[in-house]
């Protein structure tokens, strides 16, 4: 065994030399033994097809059962205007609603106020709901309105289509390169994948229509003492969805032949 310990440590060491620095930074492309490895990247670029708009729920009030009434009528108000606007109820998403007591300085008393809070997502396909769905909102008085986001439905189909492009971009290259000593591509020996986040995904928030949410109680008092109510706000602004991008980077190791 005291013979063959400095032998495998030769061998080892024959296989694994020093590199300098330059050479550790992941080259293109790189020959070992009979062996080609390839990095290459590859992207799928797609329009979003689902839409998410997120609503916070509130209430206040020195009695319970009316702050949590007020919260709950708030909930069917926004599920109301989603039915309304083409939605199907399995694309409403209503959480739970969270109770928060507010005290004075002596806690043993009785709360000073209630605090009642949830949160509302739909899910949107259409996008052509969205303009009604967020008008119809800011109508009823629902003015806790926290994002609008584009997405995918199937986010996995654009990353399997990401990582066939890179792996085909691959290929290209190992070809490419071997070609050049009238060589070719052999079978694969192994492969690795890493796939990006997605990029491109539009979020639209809130303090965004904060100009849009006001209430519409604000009002002028003209001279002869009758207060006359503001107008409508407008609905919020159309948002274009931007097409999302899905890009993976693949390092395989082909034969050469």
């Amino acid at each position: 065994m005291k013979r063959i310990v400095p032998t495998l440590i030769l061998a080892i060491l024959w296989l694994a030399p020093a590199r300098p620095a330059s050479a550790q930074q992941k080259p293109d492309v790189k020959f070992i033994a009979d062996t080609l490895v390839v990095e290459a990247d590859g992207s799928c670029e797609t329009d979003p097809d689902l839409a998410t708009l997120t609503f916070n729920i509130s209430a206040q009030d020195k009695e319970l059962k009316k702050a949590y009434e007020s919260a709950t009528q708030s909930v069917q108000r926004i599920v109301a205007v989603a039915e309304k606007g083409g939605l199907k109820r399995e694309d409403i998403y209503t959480g739970a609603l969270t109770l928060t007591p507010s005290y004075d300085k002596d806690r043993n008393k009785k709360p000073k106020n209630y605090f009642v809070q949830g949160e509302i997502t739909l899910k949107v396909r259409d996008f052509s709901q969205i303009g009604p769905v967020l008008d119809g909102a800011v109508q009823d008085g629902i003015v806790d309105f926290r994002s609008l986001t584009y997405s995918l439905q199937d986010e996995e189909h654009a990353k399997e289509n990401a990582a066939a492009n890179a792996m085909k971009n691959a290929v290209g290259r190992a070809t490419s390169a071997l070609a050049q000593n009238n060589q070719k591509v052999g079978a694969i020996r192994y492969a690795s994948l890493d796939v990006r986040q997605l990029v491109g995904v539009a979020q639209y928030y809130g303090n965004q229509v904060a100009s849009l949410t006001e209430s519409v109680m604000v009002s002028a008092e003209p001279a002869n003492g009758n207060r006359a109510a503001a107008p409508a706000p407008p609905p919020p602004p159309p948002v274009r969805p931007q097409k999302i991008t899905v890009s993976a980077t693949v390092q395989a190791a082909f034969q050469i032949q």
